[in-house]
């Protein structure tokens, strides 16, 4: 039984302030992530780590353990916002991420590294409620747009994070200080969540609620493939993605020589830059050419980006193709989550974005692991080869059996 949460005075929630609160607050979230992440293959080095197979090897397990735990724990935090609400999941997520990464500066070893980013992924998952928050509080017409723009402060802070602290550990020559100041931003993020951002109305589930697999079977007909076939091609995607980020790194620690710090931090700025800047105009081209169109010409887009960076010769090219490896990412996640809000009734939509976050969460933890044994048994193009493969996989999943939602 559906039981309606109580509702503040008509017109009182505003979700365009709501949004723009939430961008923000993503940024710093995001910020204080990205500003430390790229650099897990440098930090491990400086933990002691400094075989190229051994690095490679625990580079994957890294980047892997926080997908695994949040993969597991998405869908619990997903059924708890539907009955107790998605602003706080969100500060929830901020709050646990910050604590976490910030411990991550006092890491004795590699195995000190692994389970903290275990702990990241089971505590965190701030871009599975803001996208939860935004989707359930959008009016529908302009829920494309809306995730479109909270996925460009995600992209932004992917692309300033990195750049900085790149410099920042290059000039200071200590990466320890990085994931202290990352986790330091992470829990900044939360004041505006908490001073700000209003909770929508919305249908409060209760105990005995309808599970939400009923819920999509009663919807439009064909909802439920549709939905599944979206969770799929979301953790193909993470997989893809995440198993790029590290081994690319990797690539710039063969090439870039003694400014490997500045040109990783670069290379990932460039990344971050170009999927914010896809971010913001792919609902253009979806309002014209469709969702799925998009999704499948980007997915095509990120496959051939990847491989390109296994077989160039220098640092320039490789920034080059990340680039537009991000860009192609910046549209493609979006419009996949676009497809998935708008595929699923109101009532369970935070615990299908629960689920799309397991799904991501899922690619995000194989995804490293995958690249990462690839290249410590045969070498780094083979593994971008993979991620190359599994963005393929994408697109010709959502070209068989993917559909275009109603809007």
């Amino acid at each position: 039984m559906i039981q309606p949460a109580p509702a503040p005075a008509a017109g009182a929630v505003s979700w365009q302030r709501n949004l723009a609160v939430l961008w923000f607050a993503e940024f710093t979230a995001i910020f204080g992530f990205s500003f430390a992440f790229p650099f897990l293959p440098l930090y491990l080095r400086d933990l002691g780590v400094h075989d190229q197979s051994q690095l490679a090897l625990w580079s994957g397990l890294a980047g892997g353990a926080s997908g695994f735990a949040l993969a597991v724990t998405s869908p619990i935090w997903g059924g708890i916002a539907d009955r107790y609400g998605r602003k706080s999941m969100l500060i929830r997520a901020m709050v646990g991420g910050g604590i976490t990464v910030g411990l991550m500066g006092f890491a004795r070893g590699p195995i000190d590294l692994v389970v903290l980013r275990f702990l990241q992924g089971a505590t965190s998952g701030t871009v599975a409620a803001a996208t939860a928050l935004v989707a359930t509080g959008t009016p529908r017409q302009r829920v494309g747009w809306a995730l479109g723009i909270l996925s460009s402060s995600i992209a932004t802070a992917g692309a300033v994070g990195p750049a900085l602290g790149g410099v920042i550990s290059s000039y200071l020559n200590n990466l320890h200080i990085l994931f202290t100041a990352g986790g330091g931003l992470l829990l900044v993020s939360t004041l505006p969540v908490l001073l700000l951002v209003q909770e929508p109305p919305f249908e409060r589930r209760s105990a005995n609620a309808q599970p939400a697999l009923q819920v999509l079977r009663a919807a439009q007909p064909g909802t439920v493939i549709a939905v599944a076939v979206l969770l799929i091609a979301q953790a193909l995607l993470q997989m893809s993605f995440s198993a790029f980020q590290p081994l690319v790194a990797l690539r710039l620690l063969v090439h870039a020589g003694s400014d490997v710090n500045t040109i990783t931090g670069i290379t990932f700025g460039a990344i971050g830059l170009a999927s914010a800047v896809a971010a913001v105009v792919y609902s253009g081209a979806a309002r014209r050419y469709g969702y799925l169109t998009v999704s499948i010409s980007t997915a095509v887009l990120m496959g051939l980006a990847e491989v390109t960076c296994g077989i160039v010769p220098s640092a320039a090219t490789i920034v080059f193709a990340g680039a537009v490896a991000g860009f192609a990412y910046g549209a493609l996640q979006p419009a996949v989550s676009s497809m998935i809000g708008l595929e699923s009734p109101a009532v369970v939509q935070a615990r299908v974005f629960g689920l799309a976050a397991s799904a991501t969460a899922l690619g995000f933890g194989l995804g490293p692991v995958l690249g990462g044994a690839a290249a410590a048994e045969t070498s780094l193009t083979v593994g971008l080869t993979i991620a190359a493969v599994l963005a393929l996989a994408v697109a010709i999943l959502l070209a068989v059996r993917g559909r275009e939602p109603a809007r």
